[in-house]
């Protein structure tokens, strides 16, 4: 779902400044545009903030931007992160939800902020909001890139990924977890929101066990089958799961940008999928 011509092809998976992304939401289009997608979707944490930005944008260029959101969710002690397409982003009690979801990721950053500096490292929420340039927009979040980078530019990582392994990722020294909702949660309020959950990058939790469970226990409609970080092994059995249960299978690059030179999961158009899915998606079909 990656190779070849990118002609009636869907990235369903990117993100922008909005949450940890480096580039504006009017950029990720532009970028879509470039590789030749005829869609792109906005999918930030916890926040719909750049999906305007974007749909004007995708307006201006002719191309479909699908509006998007990703919710990060806990079940038994794994970070589970679900997508959402085609949601109301002017809900009020879907952005009151969001709201509240980004307060968690504040306490997060707070709690990994005092970790680092439990293990000596000399790092601020201001060093890292500083970092990015420019003031934080309303309903904006900081994500652990964006602490990563200070530690980068300090000297205590070589890189983004080695600030991931050595300090802020599941087995890293400065990693937390604090109370989130549940995946079930996460469904139901993007349900309620007029949208279509998918269950993200199922590869990166290492337990298939658990995803088999998430769709036995939730409402979601697709699988992330094809992502940047997924071997094709993975991908034919996410597939071949997604079809066993009646699932649209989607794909995504998880972009955001290139820090330190490193592009961050991967490039817009890595990973994709045939816009002929977008209308089941829309009227969130299981």
């Amino acid at each position: 779902m990656s190779n070849g011509s990118n002609d009636g092809r869907a990235d369903l998976h990117t993100h922008t400044s909005a949450s940890d992304g480096m580039q504006p939401p009017a950029e990720n289009v532009r970028l879509a545009k470039a590789a030749g997608l005829a869609a792109v979707a906005i999918t930030d944490h916890d926040t719909v903030a750049g999906v305007e930005e974007a749909l004007q944008e995708g307006k201006r260029l002719g191309i479909v931007v699908v509006p998007g959101v990703e919710i990060s969710t806990v079940l038994s002690g794994t970070d589970i992160h679900v997508l959402g397409y085609y949601i109301d982003c002017k809900q009020e009690t879907f952005l009151e939800r969001l709201g509240e979801l980004r307060s968690i990721r504040e306490r997060r950053n707070d709690m990994l902020i005092a970790k680092l500096q439990e293990l000596g490292i000399p790092i601020t929420m201001n060093e890292v909001v500083a970092q990015l340039g420019r003031a934080l927009m309303p309903d904006e979040s900081i994500g652990r890139p964006h602490i990563a980078d200070v530690l980068v530019r300090k000297g205590y990582a070589a890189d983004l990924r080695d600030a991931f392994d050595r300090y802020l990722g599941e087995r890293g020294a400065a990693y937390v977890n604090p109370p989130r909702i549940l995946p079930q949660q996460a469904v139901q309020w993007i349900r309620e929101a007029g949208g279509t959950p998918v269950l993200a990058h199922p590869g990166l939790y290492g337990d298939d066990a658990l995803v088999e469970r998430i769709i036995r226990e939730t409402n979601i409609a697709g699988i992330e089958a094809h992502h940047s970080d997924h071997s094709p092994a993975d991908q034919a059995r996410y597939t071949a799961m997604a079809e066993r249960h009646g699932l649209i299978a989607t794909a995504g690059s998880d972009f955001h940008g290139a820090r330190q030179g490193i592009v961050f999961h991967g490039d817009i158009g890595g990973r994709t999928v045939s816009v002929d899915i977008l209308p089941r998606l829309r009227r969130g079909e299981q």
